[in-house]
């Protein structure tokens, strides 16, 4: 009876293991695959002339996905996977309309490296937030209030349009999505743990995909070096 029994648990054990990974696999290739569509979209966008056509229309296009999010935040509860998976990828398409921008004012060869440097950072954060032991749900409090705080600031600054300011809203926001990086990795585990429901895999790829954006913008504003265009 007991080596039934102890045979029994470690299929258990194995099929979750599995089961984990495959979530886990499934959420980065839906954050992965958002990250692609929303660049080729906003090559297109800038390459095709089309940034410039929208003219005056652009601002709707710019401030879209965040009437977007705010439905989701909103609605998406009772939404089904099917339904979340729409959303998502009509949202990042928006978004690489969006982020098309980037192109008339930095050079491509700091796109490209900022690029690279905003996707090793966020690996390991997330590698970081997936295998550590710590409990990071208190860290995670923190940055959330630190999140308000720089959208909050980055309202100010579009009035006061300070350079200082910038700056300080770059740099902490650089450590606040890195940290939402690792915090949103281990929620995704801990949810998986908790109720082994897939489409929660669409909703952590989302919040992946908008930490590696406002990291990937943050850096760039840092570092970025400026177009010609400019």
């Amino acid at each position: 009876m007991k080596v039934q029994s102890y045979t029994t648990s470690a299929k258990e054990n194995i099929a979750f293991d599995e089961g984990l990974r495959q979530f886990m696999l499934n959420m980065y290739n839906h954050t992965a695959s958002g990250l692609a569509i929303s660049g080729a979209v906003a090559w297109l966008t800038y390459s095709s002339g089309l940034l410039y056509s929208l003219g005056n229309l652009m601002w709707l296009f710019v401030f879209a996905p965040l009437g977007m999010i705010l439905w989701y935040s909103f609605t998406s509860h009772n939404w089904d996977i099917k339904k979340l998976g729409l959303f998502y990828y009509a949202f990042v398409a928006l978004m690489g309309i969006s982020l098309s921008t980037i192109f008339a004012v930095y050079t491509a060869y700091s796109i490209t490296q900022v690029f690279f440097i905003t996707s090793a950072t966020f690996a390991g954060a997330s590698l970081y937030g997936y295998t550590t032991k710590r409990d990071l749900s208190g860290f995670g409090h923190f940055l959330i209030m630190g999140l308000i705080g720089i959208i909050i600031a980055s309202v100010v600054n579009i009035f006061l349009a300070s350079s200082a300011m910038m700056f300080a809203i770059s740099i902490i926001g650089v450590f606040i999505f890195t940290g939402l990086t690792a915090w949103d990795t281990q929620n995704a585990r801990n949810i998986f743990l908790q109720t082994r429901e897939p489409k929660y895999g669409i909703q952590f790829a989302l919040s992946l995909y908008l930490n590696f954006i406002n990291l990937f913008q943050m850096i760039l504003s840092l570092t970025g070096l400026y177009s010609n265009n400019e």
